[in-house]
């Protein structure tokens, strides 16, 4: 069926059961709609074609008396996605039997955050073999050559703040993401996730994992561990740290009385520890019990307003700082002060820059301008959405709002200039985000240059992974991406991905894009 504005849906059969529940029987096939959106849509209907639901871990609906199927229907319909994804990767991935060799391209040297021109890559199974002067390499002779000019060859790019999902992995991968940090998730469903992504049986990227702890209350977040004791706050550390989990994250509903000793068993474990500023911290005291990293710049803002915030565990952590972060004098003593201390304890500090842009500025009717810029490329429910506005505004508070986006925007600046460490990561649609983030860290005023190293060899660093990746040099994993243009000169350039290399496994960008329904850059 042809879609307004743009795009096609298509309905696919995928499986079907009978139910067995109280003594009764029910014949129900899942279908799939493509084209809406990035993933299948799937839908549950009997024999009659009549609805019966769709299953969920934080959302299900489900008949009437049919609600204990749930599990069955879930276990059912992964097994079908995972089908789905396995035939894509079988389609999509190129498995070179020969070196590789990039011709004379621009290559974005990630650890002086420079552009080498006329530069060509040799890449040998999963390892880079050669990088130098296009003059000076030796091609081997039966090399696959692909043509670099007027193109940029970058280092694999990191979204250090991702809640993975199944389609993540081809969201990322089509954006030239070949790593993300993993912020709380189920633990189960990410083992899951990241064994198929580490086998190639789907498409997607390398895994850094973050244990995620929170207090128990109506605010609780919807996975992890739970803690109200120091007993149950060191008991929730070890578990994470045994399946190899590189951080613990901390939410906003945990005791601040537990963080300092949360914070020393991770650390004694080799763990970082970031999070949410609990609510009744400010970011100062948690950076003083032990916190390596905050995430989110609204928690930078909610240090200063402890009075105009009574609970950070609700929409107030956003709206507050709507209000106020305009008004917040960014040369005061106390943001000096402030600043001063992330200095001395070496904080790093996790923006999501991209996740508040549509809520302080988006308004009903208007495309989100974190989306504008790629709106046309989307599928139709995602054009859809991105007109839904953001945070509710006034005619009163309406230009506050933005005032106080654009402070947002000037603090990281200020905290850059400062030597703090700041990371990209999206909190929000996988790959794209990460392009909008690159460029509103340079809308800040980050040179493009500097905000590229950010994504690459910098946030390789943060994971002890600089060895590894993060830079194309010989020796170094093959972990890539080829863009049209210069985003060292341009940021948006990064959205014109073309050719994106994991591990040694070859993607083009447009196929894998189509996978989604999405349009490439032009």
């Amino acid at each position: 069926m042809k879609l307004l504005p743009a795009g096609e849906a298509q309905l696919e059969r995928l499986t079907d059961a009978t139910l067995e529940d109280h003594g009764r029987k029910l014949h129900v096939t899942e279908f799939a709609i493509t084209g809406l959106a990035f993933d299948p849509q799937p839908v549950w209907l009997d024999d009659d074609l009549h609805f019966f639901g769709f299953p969920g871990t934080y959302l299900a609906i489900l008949r009437e008396g049919w609600e204990g199927t749930n599990d069955q229907l879930r276990a059912l319909a992964r097994t079908a996605q995972d089908a789905r994804n396995a035939r894509l990767a079988r389609q999509l991935a190129q498995h070179p039997d020969q070196a590789v060799a990039i011709e004379h391209v621009r290559l974005f040297d990630s650890e002086q955050a420079v552009i080498r021109e006329d530069q060509t890559v040799v890449i040998n199974g999963e390892r880079i073999a050669r990088v130098g002067p296009s003059t000076a390499v030796i091609v081997p002779k039966d090399a696959q050559h692909i043509d670099g000019n007027g193109k940029t060859l970058l280092p694999g790019l990191f979204d250090m703040h991702a809640h993975l999902q199944p389609v993540d992995g081809l969201l990322n991968i089509a954006s030239g993401v070949t790593s993300a940090r993993d912020m709380g998730n189920d633990i189960e469903d990410l083992k899951h996730l990241q064994g198929q992504w580490d086998s190639g049986s789907a498409i997607g990227p390398r895994v850094w994992k973050a244990g995620f702890i929170d207090g128990r209350g109506p605010f609780q977040a919807p996975a992890g561990l739970y803690a109200d004791t120091a007993e149950e706050a060191d008991a929730a550390v070890n578990p994470y740290a045994d399946l190899g989990y590189i951080q613990i994250k901390l939410y906003s509903s945990l005791k601040p009385e537990l963080v300092s000793g949360i914070a020393k068993t991770a650390h004694a474990r080799g763990l970082r520890v970031s999070g949410h500023v609990p609510n009744g911290m400010i970011a100062s005291q948690f950076v003083e019990d032990g916190a390596d990293e905050i995430q989110h710049i609204n928690f930078i803002f909610l240090n200063f307003l402890a009075s105009q915030a009574k609970d950070t565990r609700t929409p107030e952590r956003f709206t507050a700082v709507a209000a106020n972060a305009a008004k917040l004098d960014l040369q005061s003593k106390e943001v000096n002060d402030f600043i001063a201390l992330l200095q001395t304890h070496h904080t790093t500090v996790d923006v999501t820059l991209d996740a508040f842009e549509g809520w302080f500025t988006g308004r009903p009717g208007k495309a989100s301008p974190d989306f504008a810029p790629m709106l046309d490329r989307l599928p139709a429910q995602v054009q859809r959405a991105a007109y839904s506005g953001g945070l509710p505004v006034t005619d009163q508070n309406d230009q506050l709002y933005k005032d106080s986006y654009e402070a947002l925007l000037r603090m990281t600046k200020r905290m850059y200039d400062a030597g703090i460490p700041i990371l990209a990561g999206t909190d929000s649609t996988a790959g794209l985000m990460l392009h909008r983030e690159l460029e509103l860290e340079v809308r800040a005023g980050i040179p493009p240059a500097k905000a590229l190293q950010i994504a690459t060899f910098n946030a390789a660093r943060l994971l002890k992974q600089e060895n590894e990746l993060g830079s194309v040099a010989p020796g170094k994993r093959a972990d890539f991406v080829l863009v049209e243009g210069n985003p060292a000169e341009r940021i948006s350039d990064i959205r014109r991905s073309r050719l994106v290399m994991k591990n040694g496994t070859m993607y083009k960008s447009s196929d894998v894009y189509a996978a989604v329904g999405i349009k490439p850059a032009d």
